[in-house]
């Protein structure tokens, strides 16, 4: 049983939740660039968590299957088909053997995940199979490189069962504005008050350089010290702020160390918000407590059952 890559343009690679524990090794965890739409996925054919996928980015992408199977496909709207026919995003799907599923390009959004029943059969490098070109680890051939035309990808046959719906107030919004919240980094690595305060009281727009490393932003730029630091330890969604002054931030493919100041770091669940945002999209950072996201995210953990 598996599943045939007719064609493959763009970027599609294999994911699972990621390389957890290894950072201090220099290796960073990657895994899905929108997790909420990647564990939806998951979940609605009742997989565990970290059942590999494939994160499909802008489109151009098919697929053939040669056995019946159930299928999710979450996240960006990147104008999908089965047999030619649209595909409905956010529920489970049957398929039979010879369908074709086809990613052809955006709508809303940047990133698909697709998902398969009891997930794909993918080998593993320091217990995950998540593809990070930089570092050449995962992927199906265990190199870290995206799936190529005629690549295939095992899976196992299962029957038919009922289709399961993602609850309207869980599928988001993939808008031109965004408001994302922050923590303020307060350490002596900071940028500074003045810094914060020339960071919160403007709009930035989403530059065309962004990759699974991070995404740099354009506005006006923000004064900051010439000198660098020690270099630090790096979380997702920290700000870092170059000599340049316009801020980058550090998305699921980041290096695990850095010498730029930080301004702060983005709340864990807007990275998923951030991770579907084309270039020219209008983004605007709101500081919130510290607290009140550690509430939120134990709350997102147990819905997702996530033992990270």
């Amino acid at each position: 049983m598996a599943l045939e890559v007719i064609s493959a343009s763009f970027l599609a690679l294999v994911q699972d939740f990621g390389r957890y524990g290894l950072q201090s090794h220099g290796i960073t965890h990657g895994g899905p660039m929108d997790e909420h739409a990647y564990l939806w996925a998951n979940r609605l054919l009742q997989n565990h968590y970290n059942d590999a996928q494939i994160e499909i980015s802008l489109g151009a992408f098919s697929v053939r299957f040669t056995e019946e199977s159930m299928i999710s496909v979450c996240g960006a709207d990147l104008s999908i088909t089965l047999n030619d026919k649209p595909l409905a995003l956010w529920r489970s799907h049957f398929v039979r053997p010879g369908d074709v599923l086809k990613f052809v390009s955006p709508k809303s959004g940047l990133r698909s995940y697709l998902a398969i029943k009891g997930g794909f059969n993918i080998g593993s490098q320091l217990k995950s199979c998540a593809t990070v070109m930089r570092e050449g680890l995962g992927g199906l051939s265990q190199d870290g490189q995206k799936l190529q035309t005629g690549d295939v990808l095992d899976y196992k046959k299962y029957q038919e069962e009922l289709p399961r719906l993602t609850p309207q107030k869980f599928i988001p919004e993939y808008k031109t504005k965004l408001a994302l919240r922050f923590i303020v980094n307060e350490s002596e690595n900071a940028c500074g008050p003045k810094s914060v305060e020339q960071f919160v009281s403007q709009i930035f727009i989403i530059s065309q350089h962004i990759d699974r490393m991070g995404y740099k932003l354009s506005g006006k730029a923000i004064s900051t010290s010439s000198s660098g630091i020690i270099s630090q330890g790096i979380s997702l969604g920290a700000i870092q702020l170059p000599k340049d002054g316009q801020p980058i931030v550090l998305m699921r493919d980041r290096q695990t160390m850095g010498g730029y100041r930080q301004l702060g770091c983005v709340a864990y669940k807007d990275i998923a918000l951030l991770a579907q945002a084309m270039p020219g999209t209008e983004v605007k950072f709101e500081p919130v407590l510290r607290q009140a996201l550690e509430a939120e995210l134990v709350t997102y953990k147990r819905f997702f059952n996530l033992t990270f």
